[in-house]
């Protein structure tokens, strides 16, 4: 027989057992996906932003159909309607979530916290928070070199060049969370956005004692603790000599914002405070 044919039949014959073998390992090792996984992903948003604690959207929905749970799974680019939507998917009930949005926990800006030099550094914060406390002097303080900002897909945040801080849109943040984790200082949080989208907090996260604290930030909290006796709610604690509001126990009272000496408590959207008229002899009734 001649040679070429029967490297051809042996090739042929050596290919068919090949392909046998691995036709038997796949039908041995095939794993059969959930088809809700598909269902379930393609509801989800697709931004792949790590909000939801996940590597992107499709290992969140992975997460969810092997868990047969949506406890402690939330997206917040889809927020409550998305959750409901995932729920119906999965046949489970949904749990409504506080709206959230991050807030910037410092007001250590050029006009109160004036720079003591110039960094001419690489341009990124976390590079620069292993270098100095900062131009401003505080230790603790934004560092304004807008790692957030670049951490924001979702065009939510800018930095402003007249106070040297990032600004959070509200409107377009989503509480992915990515300026927190960006934040070397971790002066960013996320707060329930509240009604009527009113928030306090203290724009503060400086531990330094209150006369060195102030040195450096005209605003600074100096622990005083006079907010914390303010409060009825219990919502104010003091630790490591700051003041950090709860904003699950915070009414918004306004009862803590007057009696800051510095000025470090801050409201948002909140209807100017009524101005009590002076009692004079003149306009005393008689």
């Amino acid at each position: 027989m001649d040679p070429i044919i029967i490297a051809i039949i042996v090739l042929g014959v050596t290919a068919l057992i090949f392909a046998a073998i691995i036709f038997g390992v796949e039908k041995q090792f095939k794993v059969i996906e959930d088809p809700r996984i598909d269902e379930v992903s393609e509801a989800l948003p697709g931004a792949n932003c790590g909000g939801c604690g996940f590597a992107g959207c499709r290992a969140y929905a992975e997460a969810i159909v092997k868990n047969e749970s949506l406890e402690g799974m939330f997206c917040p680019v889809g927020g409550n309607d998305l959750n409901a939507d995932i729920a119906a998917i999965m046949g489970l009930e949904a749990e409504e979530k506080a709206p959230q949005v991050a807030v910037v926990r410092c007001n250590g800006s050029l006009k109160n916290s004036p720079q003591k030099f110039n960094y001419e550094g690489a341009q990124s914060c976390a590079f620069a928070s292993n270098l100095s406390a900062g131009p401003g002097g505080c230790p603790n303080g934004c560092l304004g070199l807008g790692d957030c900002v670049e951490s924001c897909d979702f065009d939510a945040m800018y930095m402003d060049k007249e106070t040297g801080l990032p600004v959070i849109i509200e409107e377009n943040c989503v509480a992915c969370g990515a300026c927190v984790k960006s934040c070397p200082r971790s002066i960013i949080e996320l707060r329930n956005q509240g009604k009527k989208s009113r928030r306090i907090y203290v724009s503060c996260v400086n531990t330094e004692k209150g006369a060195v604290a102030k040195k450096n930030c005209e605003v600074a909290c100096i622990g005083c603790g006079k907010c914390v006796k303010a409060c009825t709610f219990d919502a104010i604690v003091l630790e490591n000599k700051v003041a950090y509001i709860d904003f699950e126990k915070c009414r918004l009272c306004r009862k803590c914002q007057p009696e800051c000496p510095t000025g470090a408590i801050t409201e948002l959207n909140f209807p100017p405070r009524k101005v009590k008229a002076e009692v004079t002899e003149e306009n005393k009734e008689v």
